[in-house]
């Protein structure tokens, strides 16, 4: 990173993402029995869901009034795009899609392809808040690889 200045902030990572979602039971369960993460809090009063796989964590926010909430349009408004997590393994990578397609509420806006010119490969989702997720899996970056 050479293009950084002496006094530019550099972050110690990722602490979380937080994502607003019309039904946190959905969403919650889409994460905790579809990906198979572990709750690790909540804040009933909010109400919210804190999730985790060990490495990223999340956070689950339910919107105040599900009637007067507007879906979110990656072409119209600011903010989350898309959130992407990336799979340790190919195998992993077409488990995962074979998963998540099939899984009640789930949307799949597209199925596993080569991104941009390749090796690396990702499926898009809208998990069945409504939030929209891609997975990724690079080959160049398993341990091993020529790539």
């Amino acid at each position: 990173m050479s293009g950084l200045s002496e006094d530019s902030f550099v972050s110690g990572g990722l602490d979380h993402v937080g994502l607003t979602v019309p039904d946190l039971g959905r969403s919650l369960t889409f994460f905790t029995d579809c990906l198979g993460w572990e709750k690790i809090g909540e804040r009933p009063d909010y109400p919210a869901a804190f999730v985790s796989d060990g490495t990223v964590k999340i956070t689950l926010w339910q919107v105040a009034d599900k009637n007067s909430s507007v879906n979110f349009n990656r072409r119209q408004n600011v903010g989350l795009h898309h959130l992407a997590l990336k799979t340790r393994s190919e195998a992993d990578f077409a488990q995962l899609f074979a998963r998540v397609s099939a899984w009640p509420g789930t949307g799949v806006e597209f199925a596993p392809q080569i991104s941009g010119a390749g090796p690396k490969m990702h499926f898009m989702i809208y998990e069945p808040g409504g939030c929209r997720i891609e997975f990724t899996f690079d080959p160049r970056g398993v341990r091993g690889s020529a790539g």
